[in-house]
């Protein structure tokens, strides 16, 4: 059996479940830090447990430092940090751009900043490949990969749902602000994420507390308009939730009506599938398990880890 050459990744802590699920490839990860970790330069912070293959190195510091590849995974580091902080050899070096999210100012003719052939661009669902305009830069798809804690699993005994959206006041319709409020109004909802209280939701769940706090719900619901496949809906799916949510972007290919859940674009459809799901716990645990079969094929951890091997070991033969 091969053995790979163990690499020296250089990145940045952006969305920290997926940083912490990408560590787990077995290779070496540097996090880009700044004196009192400010968003976007944050290192070993949270309370996930990072591996012995995550390290911090000061920005200050970066340029004296050897790699193997730099995983560029926000707008601000690609067009300010590449030019400030690595050096001349170090922007020669392998890349690869991370790109989370669709776009964000128009849905189909946006141009990406990165414009160059030799930068590998990696969109994290088909759907943000496809409407971003990439132009001549490669591009590759590799799906969510999740792992829960070991022995939750859902049980659904509160007849509410649960949503899972971070700063959901501040980020308006695009997140489903108003589309929540309307729904809370006619179906028992309770909304956790940083800043909830701001929405009239209950506040932030540890992301290690998260998957055992949503089991307890009758089903997950997403009220989300324009988005990447968010991982809390994975994580819900892994444990064996119902999904209920609008039927746009990358969930129209997650989630199958009467199979896995429920999606619609018509809201007071989806509020009469939930309130059937809080009448029937025994069809929402049917749904549920339908969902965690889907999960546990297309979202495992495993085939993620090799996804991203795969491409690491491309881009730095």
């Amino acid at each position: 059996m091969r053995t790979e050459r163990r690499l020296r990744v250089l990145t940045w802590h952006v969305h920290g479940n997926y940083l912490y699920y990408l560590t787990q490839a077995p290779h070496d990860f540097w996090l880009v830090t700044r004196p009192g970790n400010p968003p976007g330069h944050a290192g070993r912070t949270g309370v996930l447990p990072w591996g012995d293959n995550v390290h911090e190195v000061d920005a200050q510091e970066v340029a004296a430092r050897e790699f193997d590849v730099v995983l560029y995974q926000h707008r601000e580091h690609w067009e300010t940090d590449r030019l400030e902080v690595l050096s001349d050899a170090q922007r020669a070096l392998p890349r690869i751009y991370l790109e989370h999210d669709p776009p964000q100012r128009n849905p189909f003719c946006e141009r990406h900043w990165v414009d160059d052939p030799s930068t590998l661009i990696v969109h994290v669902t088909p759907f943000n490949r496809l409407m971003w305009d990439c132009g001549d830069t490669p591009t590759r798809v590799i799906e969510h990969g999740v792992v829960v804690p070991e022995g939750v699993r859902y049980t659904g005994e509160l007849e509410r749902g649960i949503v899972v959206i971070n700063n959901l006041a501040s980020r308006g319709r695009r997140l489903g602000a108003d589309i929540y409020r309307s729904v809370a109004e006619r179906v028992p909802l309770d909304l956790v994420g940083m800043d909830a209280q701001s929405a009239g939701g209950l506040g932030e769940i540890g992301n290690l507390d998260l998957a055992a706090f949503c089991a307890r719900y009758r089903l997950f619901f997403n009220p989300i308009r324009w988005t990447s496949l968010g991982l809390a809906i994975v994580e819900a799916m892994t444990i064996g939730m119902p999904i209920v949510g609008l039927a746009t972007t990358e969930l129209v290919t997650v989630i199958k009506n009467g199979e896995s859940g429920f999606i619609s674009t018509d809201v007071d459809s989806l509020v009469q599938d939930m309130q059937c799901l809080l009448r029937d716990r025994g069809e929402a645990r049917r749904l549920g398990d339908g969902a965690r079969r889907v999960a546990l094929e297309r979202f495992s951890i495993g085939r993620f880890v090799e996804d991203w091997c795969r491409v690491l070991r491309e881009v730095t033969a």
